[in-house]
């Protein structure tokens, strides 16, 4: 029997994702957000409420990273969602991160943070709060790769958010060989 709980929005695993943007004066911001994902070959989109300092960034700069939040760094990452950058014109510094400009688009990349997604703004919807961006470039710190070359999720370490506990999880490990776990049915 299957107990119902209403229109939630709730997802397994939800990604925490970091939101590197720039002001109008140049200086970096970043925000934790948990509502985002892939939603075509060449973009991803996040839930940004239009309140977020983050908003009114992504129109001055047209662009933004997505960085995932990772288990050394979580604690930074969480106050970066739970404190507004209209509030603390410096979130990053004032939890020990740092910011560097992302070489292909006009967004910070978070130095701690070893993996992001570089975008171009596509559209972002205040009504809907739906952010849309164009993934330009993925980067990653040679720490995370493994011996071919390619990210190790293993030593990325991300994180994921429980929405019906409000915990983060660390993700686990492989299971299956993907499109060939179905084949063997």
């Amino acid at each position: 029997m299957r107990k119902d709980f209403g229109a939630r929005p709730w997802l397994y695993p939800q990604p925490v994702l970091v939101i590197g943007t720039y002001d109008a004066a140049g200086r970096p911001n970043a925000m934790c957000a948990a509502w985002g994902g892939i939603s075509d070959d060449t973009e991803l989109s996040v839930c940004v409420a239009a309140e977020h300092k983050s908003a009114a960034n992504f129109a001055v700069c047209g662009a933004f990273t997505v960085s995932m939040a990772t288990e050394r760094y979580l604690a930074e990452c969480d106050y970066l969602g739970v404190v507004s950058g209209n509030d603390e014109p410096d979130k990053l510094a004032a939890c020990g991160l740092h910011a560097v400009k992302a070489p292909h688009v006009n967004a910070p990349l978070i130095s701690e943070l070893p993996m992001a997604v570089e975008c171009r703004l596509v559209s972002y919807d205040p009504d809907s709060c739906r952010l849309v961006g164009e993934i330009v470039n993925v980067c990653a710190d040679e720490s995370i790769l493994d011996e071919k070359g390619e990210i190790d999720p293993d030593r990325l370490r991300p994180v994921s958010f429980d929405p019906v506990h409000s915990t983060y999880r660390a993700l686990g490990g492989v299971v299956a060989d993907a499109f060939i776990a179905g084949t063997k049915i």
